[in-house]
C-alpha cells in the first residue's frame, strides 16, 4: 500500500511539473521568437567586438599577446524604412528635422489669451530610453501647452473603390496624465492654410489615443456631409470591447491602425491586433443616415388627455372607528421603574475638578459655568433623574386614512406626438464616400511632455502597409523585446516593486505539494486479506473461504478437548468426528481436481 501511495504521489509531481512547464511555455515561445526576430535581422546587427590595445615591446623581451575581451552583447542596428509601393505619405523623422512640416502661428478663439497660442514645441530625436539608437521621432516635449503641427500628402486622398489605411507609432515616454496623441486628416478645401491649423479646421477623420482620468479612448470620428443641407456632422464610432489601459501606461511603443474599406466596413488594430471593428452605416452614433418619421413639433397633448392608470376610488368611505389622531408611539404601562434608581441625581453634572480660566470675563464672556461630566454616582445605579415609562408602538395608530386606488376607466396610456414623414430624411448608402484630405496635422493637449510619435504612413493598399510596419515597427519590436529581462527578472523586478508578490509566489509553489502530500502520504493502510498474499500465478489455488472454515473447525476442536466434558466423550463421537473429517478432505480433493481439469493449461490441443 505504502509502494502505490509513493507511486500515486510521484505521479501528482509530475502533473504539476508539467503543469508548470504548460505555463511558462508561452514565455519560452515568446524568447525563441525574440531570438528568431533577432535571426531575421541578422545581416543589420553591430557586433562591436573590444579591439586590443598595442603593448609596447620591451628590449629584450618578446612581445606578450594582449588579452582579448569578451564581445558586447548584439545590438539591432537602425536601418530607416523605405516605403515600396502606392502611399500618399510616409514620415520616418530620420532626416533628423521638421523639413516639410508646418507650425501653426493661429490662436484658439474661446480661450483666455494666456493660453491661446499654440506655442508647445515640438522637436526631432530619439526616444529617451531607446532601445533601437538612431531612430528618431516627432517628440511632443510641453505641458499645459496647446500643440499644431501638420504636413500635406504628396497628392490628396479621394475615397473611391480602394481602401483607407492609415498607421503610426506612439510612445507614452513618461505615462499620460490627461492628453491625446490622435491625428487629424485635414480635408481639402479651399481655403486650408497649414499656417492657421486650430481645432475648428475642417477635418475629414480623427483616429487615434486619448485619456484623461481613467477614462482610456481609441477615437475613430469621421464628419459626414448632409446631401440635403450640406452641413457636416461628427460620426463616432462605437467604444472598443478591448482593455486600453496598458497601451497608456506600459511605456512601450504601440502601432496604430486605422483601415476603411469601400464596403463600409472599418477595422482598428493596435499593434496589429483588432481592438475594434463594425460598420459606418450600423455602429456610429448619431448614424449616419436620420430616421424616416420624426415626432410632429406641432402637434400638442389635449388637455382632457388622462395619462392616470390608477385613481382613489371615489365610492370609498373611511370607516367610522378609524382614528386619524391616535399617535404612533405611547407609553408602556406595563413597565416597572428599576430598583435602584436614583431620581434625585442628574445624569450630567458640573466638572469638580474645572477651574475658570484666568482671562474669564464675566462681562463679554458671560458667567462661567464648569463643563458636564457624567455623574459618578449613576455608575454603579440603573438610571438617574426623573424616571418616565419607555414608549412602545401604538396598536390602534392607523394614520391618515387614504381611499384606495383602484385602475382608472378613462386612462389614454401616454401620450405621445403623432410620426409626420422627416423633411430632412436622406439615405446614404456610400458613407465611405468622404471628403478627400489634403494633409495630415496633430493638433493636440496634454498635461504630460515627451510624448513620441513615429513613422506616419497613408496608402490604399493594406499589404503596403504591412510592409512599411514590418521595416519599421517590427525593428523597434524586435529590439525592445531582445532587451526585456526574462520570467524571472520580470518576477522579480515586480516582487521588489510589490512586496505582497512574494506571498503569492510561495502559495503558488507551496500549497500544491502540501495538498499532494496531504492527499498521498496521510492515507491509513489497510489490512491485506488472505487472497492478496497470493501470487498470481497458473496453478490451481485452493478456496480461501474453504480454508477460513477449516481454519476455524479445528480451533473449536481444539478448544472442545482442552475442556472438561472432551474427556467424557464417547468412542462413538470421536469416531464421527474422524468420519467427517474424512468426508471434508474427500470433497476438498475433488474440487481440486475439478480445478486442474478445467484449467487451460490441462486442455489438449485440438487437431484439425
Amino acid at each position: 500500500m505504502l509502494e502505490t501511495m509513493h507511486q500515486k504521489a510521484l505521479l501528482f509531481i509530475l502533473l504539476a511539473v508539467g503543469l508548470l512547464c504548460i505555463g511558462l511555455a508561452p514565455a519560452c515561445r515568446a524568447q525563441d521568437q525574440n531570438q528568431d526576430e533577432d535571426a531575421d535581422v541578422e545581416d543589420d546587427l553591430d557586433l562591436d567586438l573590444a579591439g586590443t590595445e598595442d603593448n609596447d615591446e620591451l628590449d629584450g623581451e618578446e612581445e606578450t599577446p594582449p588579452a582579448p575581451k569578451a564581445p558586447a552583447a548584439p545590438k539591432v542596428t537602425y536601418k530607416a524604412p523605405e516605403p515600396m509601393g502606392e502611399h500618399f505619405f510616409a514620415e520616418s523623422f530620420d532626416r533628423g528635422t521638421l523639413d516639410g512640416w508646418v507650425l501653426s502661428k493661429a490662436k484658439k478663439d474661446d480661450a483666455d489669451e494666456e493660453i491661446a497660442k499654440y506655442d508647445g514645441k515640438w522637436a526631432v530625436e530619439e526616444m529617451k530610453d531607446t532601445k533601437l539608437p538612431g531612430d528618431k521621432g516627432l517628440v511632443l516635449k510641453s505641458r499645459a501647452k496647446h500643440h499644431a503641427i501638420s504636413a500635406p500628402l504628396l497628392r490628396p486622398f479621394t475615397f473611391d473603390s480602394m481602401p483607407l489605411v492609415i498607421q503610426y507609432e506612439v510612445n507614452f515616454q513618461s505615462g499620460i496624465d490627461c492628453g491625446g496623441a490622435y491625428v487629424k486628416l485635414l480635408s481639402e478645401t479651399p481655403g486650408l492654410d497649414l499656417d492657421q491649423f486650430v481645432d475648428k479646421t475642417a477635418y475629414t477623420i480623427m483616429f487615434g489615443p486619448d485619456k484623461c482620468g481613467e477614462d482610456y479612448k481609441l477615437h475613430f470620428i469621421f464628419r459626414h456631409k448632409n446631401p440635403k443641407t450640406g452641413q457636416y456632422e461628427e460620426k463616432h464610432a462605437k467604444k472598443p470591447d478591448a482593455d486600453l489601459r496598458s497601451y497608456f501606461t506600459d511605456k512601450k511603443t504601440h502601432l496604430y491602425t486605422l483601415v476603411v474599406n469601400a464596403d463600409n466596413n472599418f477595422e482598428v488594430l493596435v499593434d496589429q491586433t483588432v481592438v475594434n471593428s463594425g460598420n459606418l452605416l450600423k455602429d456610429m452614433t448619431p448614424p449616419v443616415n436620420p430616421p424616416a418619421e420624426i415626432e410632429d413639433p406641432d402637434d400638442h397633448k389635449p388637455e382632457d388627455w388622462d395619462e392616470r392608470p390608477k385613481i382613489q376610488d371615489p365610492d370609498a368611505l373611511k370607516p367610522e372607528d378609524w382614528d386619524e389622531d391616535a399617535p404612533a408611539q405611547i407609553p408602556d404601562e406595563d413597565a416597572v421603574k428599576p430598583d435602584g434608581w436614583l431620581d434625585d441625581e442628574a445624569e450630567y453634572i458640573g466638572d469638580p475638578d474645572a477651574i475658570k480660566p484666568d482671562d474669564w470675563d464675566e462681562d463679554m464672556d458671560g458667567e462661567w459655568e464648569a463643563p458636564q461630566v457624567p455623574n459618578p454616582a449613576c455608575e454603579s445605579a440603573p438610571g438617574c433623574g426623573p424616571w418616565k415609562r419607555p414608549m412602545i408602538d401604538n396598536p390602534s395608530y392607523k394614520g391618515k386614512w387614504k381611499p384606495p386606488m383602484v385602475d382608472n376607466p378613462n386612462y389614454q396610456g401616454i401620450w405621445k406626438p403623432r410620426k409626420i414623414p422627416n423633411p430632412d430624411y436622406f439615405e446614404d448608402l456610400q458613407p465611405f464616400k468622404m471628403t478627400p484630405f489634403s494633409a495630415l496635422g496633430l493638433e493636440l493637449w496634454s498635461m504630460t511632455s515627451d510624448i513620441f510619435f513615429d513613422n506616419f504612413f497613408i496608402t490604399n493598399d493594406r499589404n503596403t502597409a504591412e510592409r512599411w510596419a514590418a521595416d519599421s515597427w517590427g525593428l523597434k519590436k524586435a529590439a525592445e523585446g531582445a532587451a526585456e529581462p526574462g520570467l524571472a527578472a520580470q518576477m522579480l523586478t515586480a516582487a521588489e516593486e510589490r512586496p505582497w508578490l512574494w506571498i503569492v509566489y510561495v502559495l503558488t509553489v507551496a500549497l500544491p505539494l502540501v495538498l499532494i502530500i496531504v492527499f498521498c502520504c496521510t492515507g491509513k493502510e489497510k489490512k491485506k486479506t488472505p487472497a492478496a498474499e497470493y501470487k498470481k500465478t497458473d496453478e490451481a489455488q485452493p478456496d480461501v473461504k474453504e480454508e477460513e472454515e477449516d481454519e476455524e473447525e479445528e480451533d473449536k476442536a481444539e478448544e472442545a478437548k482442552s475442556s472438561p466434558a472432551a474427556e467424557d466423550k464417547s468412542d462413538e463421537e470421536e469416531a464421527a468426528a474422524e468420519e467427517e473429517e474424512g468426508e471434508k478432505a474427500a470433497t476438498t480433493e475433488e474440487k481440486e481436481d475439478d480445478i486442474l481439469r478445467r484449467s487451460p493449461r490441462s486442455r489438449r490441443v485440438r487437431k484439425d
